[in-house]
């Protein structure tokens, strides 16, 4: 599946918006734009090197995911890891203790699992909007 197939199933998600910065796709729930719930990065930039993305057809989705998902995917993350792997879900690079996961190009059974857990953070996301806009 391609970078283009993936953003325009999160683009079809319930109150999605993009914005691009830095390199990246940021994707939200609603007007609040402070926490993305997955990104999209197909170059390498000063701040973020290690994937190696500037390879032909390389892209990384970055998903911020439940504590216990998190948990289940990945386990307990360990150094060191090799985030230019394909196909591979990993602990974000900066983001894990937040929960985020990545995977650089999803491919085969990894496609539905990544939509899958594309769907839990954006469920998380349209619930921590909803909670502040109860307050």
């Amino acid at each position: 599946m391609t970078q283009t197939d993936l953003e325009t199933f999160v683009a079809s998600l319930d109150n999605v918006q993009r914005e691009e910065n830095f390199g990246y796709a940021f994707f939200f729930v609603g007007d609040d734009h402070r926490l993305s719930f997955v990104t999209f990065a197909d170059s390498d930039n000063e701040y973020d090197n290690v994937s190696n993305l500037n390879r032909e057809g390389v892209f990384r989705v970055n998903i911020g995911i439940s504590k216990e998902t998190f948990k289940n995917l990945i386990g307990e993350p360990i150094d060191p890891v090799d985030y230019s792997v394909l196909n591979v879900f990993l602990p974000h690079p900066d983001y894990a203790k937040q929960h985020y996961i990545c995977i650089l190009n999803p491919s085969g059974e990894n496609v539905e699992t990544t939509k899958k857990l594309i769907l839990e953070a954006h469920a998380i996301a349209a619930a921590r909007l909803q909670r502040k806009k109860k307050r």
